[in-house]
């Protein structure tokens, strides 16, 4: 995409926000996006420092194959929260504070976005089905399955994305296990036990039902690992396992995938925070080479690859690698962004605000993030 069709296609986007629905809801040609959180918070250091990557796929091969954005940042504004739902949703909806406390339990910090996201926004312009604009998400954090949709007027569930996580999955298990009653009393209920556990995570007032082609995704999930837990991966290799299946079975024009297994630094030594960049890294290997090999995707894919937060090790507090306490290194990220019309090569050597991934991928997609407060990154386009 060169900078006048960039902004051609602004141009439109803008002027359309006022149609009727039926009026401006047209097919989505553009380019497939894949946005991946790398999550749980990590540092400069052991991401992108040349010499001390523990992800050595993500610096020395795909910082090269297009954007490398070393200095990003979340802003230091008040009331702002260096974490991982915050930044998730800065990400999905280009603004900071863009949400609500959705029902808190201790330590789980339970937001539902309250202007649109990336996903809303381009099933309101364009006719595209729900299946198509999935969340990947993380068994250990059910409290970002809210970030599906939000409460803006003229958007919500009606634009909603599909969620695929192992809660998904499981309340699509115990669901037919109750409904085929066949199996054992003590077995059904614990399904109808685990079931309503499971609903009452969500106190919106919605139904958990997924579209139809999700839940065949599920039925062959579970054909293929069965009911007990002990063959599919778990942590981010699952995140893995779950979006290149739905690469190859939904076809997502747009996908976030949300790692997070680097936050288990808090409760163990560094290690488990290293090795899990590694098992990102590795994950991102298989994803771009799944892309690769599938012809839908080949030469029309965008990769936006961008931590959630930073993290810090400051030796005057006892957390290790810590990043609640709103320190300087928290709000220090970075970005890779690269494939189908973007430069390759190059090293955007300036200051860029997180606020800026949403409407970056909106442009790049032919839609207006109309909330968004961030700016386009036109100059990275071809």
């Amino acid at each position: 995409m060169d900078r006048r069709s960039f902004n051609l296609g602004l141009g439109t986007a803008i002027a359309t926000a006022g149609a009727p629905l039926s009026a401006r809801a047209r097919p989505y040609d553009g380019p497939n996006v894949i946005l991946v959180r790398f999550g749980g918070g990590v540092r400069r250091a052991e991401t992108i420092g040349e010499a001390t990557t523990y992800a050595p796929y993500l610096r020395h091969v795909l910082a090269g194959r297009g954007v490398f954005i070393p200095d990003m940042r979340i802003a230091q504004l008040d009331g702002v929260n260096t974490s991982h739902a915050e930044g998730t949703l800065n990400l999905l909806t280009g603004r900071y504070l863009a949400y609500r406390d959705a029902g808190s339990k201790f330590l789980q910090d339970r937001l539902e976005p309250t202007e649109p996201t990336l996903f809303e926004y381009l099933r309101e312009a364009f006719d595209l089905p729900s299946h198509q604009a999935l969340l990947i998400n993380g068994e250990d954090r059910p409290q970002e399955e809210f970030f599906t949709y939000g409460v803006a007027d003229h958007y919500g569930i009606a634009y909603r994305s599909e969620m695929l996580s192992l809660h998904r999955f499981k309340l699509y298990k115990f669901a037919q296990i109750i409904a085929d009653g066949t199996a054992e009393e003590a077995v059904l209920e614990n399904a109808r036990t685990q079931y309503a556990d499971l609903m009452a995570t969500d106190p919106r007032a919605i139904t958990p039902d997924q579209s139809p082609e999700v839940t065949a995704f599920w039925q062959r999930w579970r054909a293929h690992y069965g009911d007990d837990g002990f063959r599919n991966p778990r942590g981010d290799r699952l995140l893995t396992a779950l979006a290149t299946r739905a690469l190859r079975e939904l076809k997502p024009r747009l996908m976030m995938v949300n790692y997070q297994d680097p936050d288990y630094v808090h409760w163990g030594n560094p290690s488990h925070y290293t090795r899990a960049i590694q098992v990102i890294d590795d994950g991102l290997q298989r994803l771009v080479e799944t892309v690769e090999a599938d012809p839908f995707y080949r030469d029309n894919t965008v990769f936006v690859i961008s931590p959630d937060c930073g993290r810090d090790d400051n030796p005057l507090m006892g957390v290790p690698f810590q990043h609640h306490f709103n320190s300087r290194m928290a709000h220090e990220t970075w970005a890779i962004i690269f494939g189908a019309g973007i430069e390759r090569g190059r090293v955007l050597d300036k200051v860029v605000d997180q606020s800026a991934v949403a409407p970056t991928i909106a442009a790049l997609m032919g839609f207006r993030a109309g909330q968004a407060e961030g700016d386009a990154l036109s100059e990275i386009f071809i």
